[in-house]
């Protein structure tokens, strides 16, 4: 079915047992809030481990990251990979394939967000 074809039948879209009346609401849903998609962008292209991402984004509590990061697992958008062959437990998150597929979409709002701050901000550089 294209999408012309879809758009006019009004399907209603059920993620996570949350039923939403437009795919932005159903997309919100895997990626909302305030911290999903910052750990989206710090995602892309490269692996991680969990205290790189507690040092690159400032402000997110331990417990947040902690919770935002088994919720995007659970959504599919992100693989934690555990190895526990010697000491010390080293843990790792990447974006899965389907996660992969916001990278343009997350860099597009990278990019607007640098737009954002130049026409209604500033930048802050801290010495």
């Amino acid at each position: 079915m294209d999408r012309k074809e879809l758009f006019a039948k009004k399907p209603k879209i059920k993620i996570n047992g949350k039923v939403s009346f437009c795919p932005t609401s159903a997309a919100m849903e895997l990626i909302g809030g305030k911290w999903k998609s910052v750990i989206l962008t710090h995602l892309i292209g490269d692996k991680k481990r969990y205290n790189e991402l507690r040092k690159e984004i400032p402000g997110i509590t331990e417990r947040t990251l902690s919770l935002q990061l088994k919720q995007l697992e659970a959504d599919g958008l992100v693989i934690r990979k555990v190895y526990t062959k010697k000491p010390p437990l080293k843990v790792e998150y990447t974006l899965t394939e389907f996660g992969q597929t916001l990278t343009p979409i997350l860099e597009l709002i990278i990019e607007w967000g640098l737009q954002a701050a130049e026409a209604k901000g500033e930048f802050i550089f801290e010495e």
